[in-house]
């Protein structure tokens, strides 16, 4: 597992739209990953916003990330949006919450994706399944938060690795999405707050 991060606080101004927030998701970032002896290079930004500082570098492995305990059953947050967008270097997956609390989180490549409710096999684009589990979650009639719900796959233009996210809904207070990738390649996660994310970055090159 790799090691909890301290708090990052990060700069920026949040723009408006899918595109353009996957270059600026800027607000209180925390996250995992291992250490590297250099600093994280900012990211280009996307449309309509500035780089992005203060990330956690990415890992020279592939190896599980967790949050500190992993992922929590039960909570007040519910998933009520997911994006996909290709980044300089990375692509970007965000999962945003409606609701309160915070999300703690378990991402690590599996050798399938299956359903947590039924153990059906899920189908995924991609050669690799990097497994997204979600905690500190609760039903949507639970939290008053309409759960997203698709397109299934998501896919995004110009994406180097991600091939699609097919999200497998909420389960006895976890969700699990599932990250199509064409390589098993390292990966980063962390939190954002303001509104309340985690966000998943894959590598293009290892």
């Amino acid at each position: 597992m790799k090691r909890p991060y301290a708090v990052l606080v990060v700069a920026g101004v949040l723009a408006a739209g899918c595109t353009a927030d996957q270059g600026t998701e800027n607000a209180g970032a925390t996250g995992s990953a291992t250490a590297s002896p250099s600093p994280a290079a900012p990211s280009s930004g996307g449309p309509g916003g500035p780089a992005v500082t203060g990330e956690p570098p990415f890992p020279a492995d592939a190896e599980p990330d967790a949050s500190d305990g992993g992922p929590v059953a039960g909570g007040g947050l519910t998933v009520s949006d997911v994006r996909v967008a290709a980044q300089d270097g990375f692509d970007r997956v965000v999962f945003e919450f409606g609701g309160t609390g915070e999300p703690s989180w378990d991402v690590r490549y599996a050798e399938q994706a299956t359903s947590q409710g039924s153990g059906e096999v899920v189908d995924v684009p991609g050669a690799e399944v990097l497994q997204v589990t979600l905690g500190g979650v609760g039903y949507p009639y639970e939290t008053g938060v309409t759960e997203w719900s698709g397109p299934e796959p998501l896919t995004a233009p110009d994406t180097g690795r991600v091939a699609g996210v097919v999200f497998d809904a909420t389960f006895e207070g976890l969700s699990t999405a599932f990250v199509g990738t064409s390589a098993r390649a390292p990966f980063r996660v962390f939190t954002l707050t303001g509104p309340t994310r985690v966000v998943v970055d894959v590598a293009d090159a290892g």
